[in-house]
């Protein structure tokens, strides 16, 4: 299988290419680097590059995976607008891969054991004092999602027993987060990356979860990008009373 993904919703950008070798096993081409507003200028000059280390053309790939949200309005925008031009110009199908997902999935790989059943409370910092956050649960080779996606006040998040923290919220709330007692050593840091797309894209292209370019879209669970500044100065009150 060919294909290629790439994340711009953190701060991280992340994109990786894989290909199927002679041999039937797949080999992975990697690039990380500065998002945020820079992504938006080095995200095609990267694909570009690693597509040249794999000798792939654009037309060749399966498919084009994409970190589809929530997260960085702007990261969303920039990797939904790069795939659709990259997927409508070569004709390839697109794969809006959650970024909690990814997440989660990057958190497993990180695990001694990756194949064992593995509880994951994925979390990311959604700014204005808000964190994105989903519940996975990988089991028998395959995930599952419990409930849906949340926005939530740092105090409000809740690991259960069992459950893993993975994400970057632990270190931009510490203290906040009601994390059970002995919890720390069920903190993961970590992000979503591209090399984690690879790794669900197969299970999520048997789905069906391809679509054609003009229809992949971002996932929003916030329809807010900023913070008034009233808000701002509320926060920034409150904050300095429990310090």
């Amino acid at each position: 299988m060919k294909l290629l993904a790439f994340d711009t919703s953190t701060e991280t950008l992340s994109v990786a290419v894989c290909r199927d070798g002679a041999d039937g096993a797949p080999s992975v081409w990697e690039h990380s680097g500065a998002g945020g507003a820079q992504a938006s200028s080095t995200l095609i000059p990267a694909i570009m590059a690693l597509l040249d280390q794999a000798g792939l053309r654009l037309e060749e790939l399966d498919a084009i995976a994409f970190g589809a949200g929530p997260g960085s309005f702007t990261g969303l925008r920039t990797a939904c607008s790069v795939a659709q031009g990259l997927g409508f110009g070569a004709n390839v199908r697109l794969l809006p891969v959650d970024t909690l997902l990814a997440l989660a999935e990057q958190a497993r790989q990180s695990r001694t054991d990756p194949a064992q059943r593995f509880q994951v409370l994925a979390a990311l910092d959604a700014r204005m004092d808000e964190i994105y956050a989903a519940r996975y649960e990988f089991h028998a080779g395959a995930w599952t999602l419990h409930g849906d996606f949340e926005l939530l006040r740092p105090e409000q998040l809740a690991l259960q027993p069992g459950w893993v923290l993975a994400g970057n919220v632990a270190a931009a709330y510490g203290a906040r987060l009601a994390l059970p007692d002995g919890s720390a050593c069920a903190v993961i840091h970590a992000l979503p990356s591209a090399a984690a797309m690879l790794r669900l894209a197969p299970e999520l292209l048997a789905a069906g979860k391809a679509l054609v370019a003009e229809q992949a879209l971002p996932r929003y669970i916030r329809d807010k990008v900023a913070q008034t500044t009233q808000e701002r100065a509320a926060l920034k009150s409150a904050a300095a009373a429990a310090g």
